[in-house]
């Protein structure tokens, strides 16, 4: 059986808690389409959208340069003593870059 050494160990479980610290990709929609598309699906989708805009064309003209995730904001409670605790999502703000 193959020994393995305390750094071996530590570096393992370091990049598992890294891996599984990186936050999960955001859903944000892909293909053919203007700004105006995607910030509605982004909208339909429950989040907040903020348009940084780049020059002066209108949204069903412009294109998408980036889409950025934005703060995230959650309550966490319990209905009652001794009930569980659940957290709630209150508010997802996504940046949408166009041009």
């Amino acid at each position: 059986m193959k020994k393995f050494g305390f750094a071996t160990i530590a570096a393992t479980a370091l990049a598992g808690g890294v891996i599984g610290l990186a936050a999960p990709a955001l859903a944000a929609p892909t293909g053919p389409g203007n700004a105006e598309q995607t910030i509605s699906e982004l909208q339909s989708q429950g989040y907040t959208v903020v348009v940084n805009r780049i020059g002066n064309a209108p949204l069903d003209q412009a294109s998408v340069v980036s889409v950025r995730s934005g703060q995230t904001y959650t309550r966490t409670d319990h209905s009652g003593p001794g009930d569980d605790l659940s957290t709630k999502v209150l508010n997802k703000t996504v940046y949408v870059d166009v041009k």
